[in-house]
């Protein structure tokens, strides 16, 4: 994001900040694509932000087998095909640490999380949206000249559900983490977006156009009802998301077949994880990717009925998990 000249901010907010332009620009780009997504072999990795989803998405994708959208298709993620033709490839820049300072390093081609910004445009309960939904996802696999679609969306832990009925014989995959340490990455992430876009507004823009409101100057609960803690500056408030949201995917998970519990600490650990996740996605070849875990200290003290709770939850799905 820092990276960005005036021109490309400017550009930016042209093509994601009015619903008027995204729209105009879905239905031009949907028409200047002949290809149809007949399949439906798709895969969707989705969890609360910070849960291992960009890892697990980077180490799909690395089996050459996916379309997704890339750094590259912005700012009309909307109609990558009809922005490929004015953007066309140059090569791609050294990658570079992203903005979470986490480690993971991204480059003009790398995949991410820009889905959302369809959800933003379409309401996500209506029939329609869905149809459009499917038109969008043949797109992206015209654009890159591929028969699978993978998506990363932190978003869709909301809709679950509907991407399950859009795509019945695709694959969910729902990450978790240990809760507590989960907790803390969100609350130090949330922290270090809130730093940075005091001295850069463009920030908080660009999160909010691209349905980044997962943490910092745009943050927006994922779960809202009954909330005890709502103070995001306290490690409780992100353990009540933790423990809220993962109550739903687990409901979830006990009736929607494709949807399928991955334990990021079990995928660090054991090797056999990872294997059961390609089985599940249908990639039969050798894909080997190294997961790391992250293991932070702290002295904050916490709810211990919540604690307790999260804990007790954290080994019921891993028992279900992959």
């Amino acid at each position: 994001m820092s990276n960005y000249n005036w021109m490309q901010q400017k550009l930016h907010k042209i093509a994601l900040s009015s619903q008027f332009m995204r729209e105009i620009t879905f239905d031009i780009g949907s028409s200047l694509s002949s290809k149809n997504d007949l399949t439906d072999n798709h895969v969707f990795v989705s969890g609360l932000a910070r849960s291992g989803t960009t890892v697990i998405l980077n180490a799909i994708y690395g089996t050459n087998e996916f379309a997704s959208l890339s750094y590259e298709d912005m700012p009309f993620v909307l109609s990558p095909n009809l922005w490929s033709l004015f953007n066309p490839s140059m090569g791609h820049l050294q990658p570079k640490e992203r903005a979470h300072e986490d480690g993971i390093k991204v480059s003009t081609n790398s995949p991410e999380a820009f889905e959302e910004v369809f959800w933003k445009t379409f309401t996500d309960n209506k029939p329609d949206s869905h149809e459009k939904f499917k038109i969008y996802v043949s797109n992206i696999l015209a654009r890159y000249s591929k028969t699978r679609y993978l998506s990363k969306n932190n978003q869709n832990i909301r809709r679950l559900g509907i991407l399950g009925s859009i795509y019945p014989n695709s694959k969910i995959l729902v990450p978790f983490r240990d809760p507590i340490q989960h907790a803390f990455s969100l609350h130090k992430q949330h922290h270090n977006f809130l730093y940075q876009s005091e001295n850069d507004h463009f920030i908080k823009n660009y999160m909010e156009w691209i349905g980044h409101t997962e943490f910092g100057p745009g943050y927006k609960m994922i779960n809202s009802e009954n909330i005890i803690f709502g103070d995001p500056s306290t490690l409780n408030h992100w353990l009540e998301q933790w423990l809220k949201t993962y109550k739903n995917c687990l409901a979830l998970s006990k009736k929607t077949k494709n949807l399928h519990l991955v334990c990021y600490e079990t995928l660090c650990n054991k090797e056999k994880c990872w294997e059961k996740v390609l089985e599940i996605i249908e990639i039969n070849k050798i894909s080997k990717f190294a997961f790391t875990e992250s293991k932070k200290k702290f002295t904050e003290s916490m709810n211990e009925t919540l604690v307790a709770e999260s804990y007790l939850l954290y080994e019921q799905m891993k028992n279900l998990s992959l």
